[in-house]
């Protein structure tokens, strides 16, 4: 197979779909990998590199498309790649469709079999390609608030651990999955008082296990999320739906009652945000303001540590890359279940329950299509 990695376009988006190491693992299973010149360069993965690894190198990113029968990116495909993909051709990379109507249906116009990271599943039952980004994220998510905690960023100027004689800041977390537990590792490190609220109670069992007195678990409900809100000086949402579009847990009321200067981080934005007044921004222009509150709602924010990011998705994505070429991703689908689930448009029909229930399309089964 001919495996194509085009350089990502996305607003500061400097990770890559696949390292020279792994090109080398898919050379050494006898595929053939094109590469957009420059495509790792902006994390220090030079051409050369590629090349020592068995990849060939194309001027753009239009040659790449037009060759390749598999795409591997990181981000969704922006609406020029969209319109590149072809009928049959896979598409492998994030691609957060239920908060995007226009990608979905640009998805569906191109014909292509489009195969999201964030909804393979696990043989544990977790998402162990969102997994590494959703724990570079939860880490990010303190740093980003803390930063804009200070008075030159809008924020109330708080520092997050406080000092002898001064409260530290309370930060209240939504959801205690990789993004939350990774997000109260970070603000327990830095010092601030940690509230951590959801709805598995073994989850936070398990945290109160581990962390003891340092934090606060609270079961989630409207008033312990509202009580919560209105007290932090931090919110982070790290809530997800597999696939859907996430649950919007505090209202545009709530957001007029915090603390003026209080900031609010939303690492659910890649699926619409679980903030009611949150819409997507860009690492050039990472923040708005809504009734004082500062939001950061940083669409990739791991894409601000992009080497890190770049080599923690290639570990988890290799192995279901290889498979695809080895295999064609009919064969590949039918014989790894965790693999299927990551089907979500294929043939220009939408194959995952959750993006066809939000969007308004007809779900048919990715079963059918394996037939």
């Amino acid at each position: 197979m001919l495996i194509g990695l085009p350089k990502e376009i996305k607003n500061h988006e400097y990770r890559v779909g696949l390292t020279p190491a792994s090109v080398r693992e898919l050379t050494s299973h006898g595929h053939q990998v094109l590469v957009q010149t420059g495509a790792g360069a902006a994390i220090g993965l030079t051409d050369e590199q590629y090349t020592a690894a068995g990849a060939t190198l194309a001027a753009d990113a239009k040659t790449v498309f037009a060759k390749a029968d598999m795409i591997v990116k990181v981000k969704e495909p922006q609406p020029q790649e969209c319109a590149m993909l072809r009928p049959g051709q896979i598409l492998y990379t994030y691609l957060h469709l239920a908060p995007d109507p226009e990608q979905t249906a640009a998805l569906i116009k191109s014909g292509a079999i489009c195969i999201a990271y964030e909804t393979i599943t696990g043989p544990g039952g977790g998402l162990p390609l969102l997994a590494p980004m959703s724990e570079v994220a939860g880490r990010m998510a303190v740093h980003a608030g803390a930063s804009h905690l200070e008075k030159s960023k809008g924020g109330m100027g708080v520092l997050l651990g406080g000092v002898p004689g001064v409260p530290a800041a309370h930060v209240a977390i939504l959801g205690a999955g990789v993004v939350g537990t990774h997000a109260l590792q970070m603000a327990v490190g830095m010092g601030a008082r940690v509230t951590v609220l959801d709805k598995n109670v073994d989850r936070l069992r398990q945290l109160d296990l581990v962390f003891g007195n340092r934090i606060s678990t609270v079961y989630s409900n409207a008033q312990s999320v509202e009580d919560a809100v209105l007290d932090a000086d931090l919110v982070v949402g790290g809530v997800l739906i597999p696939g859907a579009a996430a649950p919007k847990l505090v209202t545009r009321s709530m957001i007029s009652r915090m603390k003026k200067g209080a900031v609010i981080v939303d690492v659910a934005i890649d699926q619409g945000g679980c903030f009611e007044t949150s819409h997507a921004t860009t690492h050039a222009d990472p923040t708005y303001v809504v009734d004082g509150v500062v939001h950061y709602c940083v669409a990739n924010m791991p894409g601000a540590v992009a080497r890190t990011s770049t080599f923690a998705l290639n570990n988890a994505t290799i192995a279901h890359a290889v498979a695809l070429a080895d295999k064609g991703w009919k064969q590949a689908l039918k014989d790894n279940a965790h693999l299927k689930n990551g089907l979500n448009v294929a043939n220009g029909q939408v194959t995952y329950e959750a993006v066809a229930r939000d969007l308004g399309y007809a779900y048919v089964s990715a079963d059918s299509l394996l037939a």
